[in-house]
């Protein structure tokens, strides 16, 4: 089993913010992390990077234009048999995958429609009109995606 901690619309650094210590937690402890973006700057990127498991992200619209370089606007991620679309901004179709991920709306979102996961984590640092803060943690084994939304 794979555990991948799932976050996007970090939005960092701005003022004094910082992750909240739960969210920064459960980063460490996952196999994997994976940025649906708008991280903001390389240098929080980096900062992710340090917490120990790989990261994999895209860019977002309010990503620095470093981040856009390096960073693709959609990408495909396979995790333990279990193909995964990553894109920030909702929209794009990812024929085969399992599991959709994106960002943008700040709102969290697990709906399964037709064998595939649409997925949102929200934001653990800038919830907009959500009702809070949040993150999602996947199980991920032998091709099936087991969500879990996580309120911060």
């Amino acid at each position: 089993m794979t555990l991948v901690a799932v976050i996007a619309d970090t939005h960092m650094p701005r003022g004094a913010r910082r992750l909240p210590d739960a969210c920064v937690g459960r980063l460490r402890e996952a196999d994997l992390v994976l940025h649906a973006g708008d991280f903001t700057s390389a240098a929080f990127l980096a900062e992710l990077e340090a917490l120990g498991p790989p990261v994999i992200g895209v860019h977002g619209n309010m990503d620095e234009p470093a981040l856009k370089e390096a960073l693709p606007r959609e990408r495909i991620v396979e995790v333990d048999g279990a193909r995964i679309g990553m894109t920030h901004i909702p929209g794009p179709l990812f024929p085969g995958c399992d599991a959709v991920v994106h960002g943008h709306t700040h709102l969290p979102r697990m709906e399964r429609t037709g064998g595939v996961w649409t997925l949102n984590p929200g934001s653990p640092t800038e919830r907009r009109r959500a009702p809070g803060h949040s993150m999602l943690l996947l199980r991920v084994e032998n091709g099936r995606i087991e969500p879990e939304l996580l309120p911060i």
